[in-house]
């Protein structure tokens, strides 16, 4: 299955979903719809979300397992949580 594409190619400006359909009984429903807030994250984001939730939510044990200093992988946490909340103060 091809990678969903979160960002317009020629402007980069984010892309809203316009179709969804069923693979079982071929309903389609258009509209325009927002992408959930994960997705929008980079792909880099995105995994080292589910690495994040694979890991019950451990720094310690994704440091150890990449190989990577604890405060290195609380630097990445908090910058996907500032993209998340990007008018958050916290």
């Amino acid at each position: 299955m091809k990678k969903l594409p979160v960002f317009c190619p020629s402007c980069e400006s984010n892309l809203l979903v316009s179709e969804l359909s069923c693979s079982n009984c071929d309903t389609v429903i258009s509209g325009k719809f927002d992408l959930p807030q994960i997705l929008q994250l980079s792909a880099e984001d995105q995994e080292f979300v589910l690495q994040f939730v694979l890991n019950s939510g451990s720094l310690k044990k994704m440091a150890i397992q990449m190989n990577i200093s604890y405060p290195t992988m609380r630097n990445k946490l908090d910058e996907i949580i500032a993209s998340l909340h990007p008018n958050s103060n916290s």
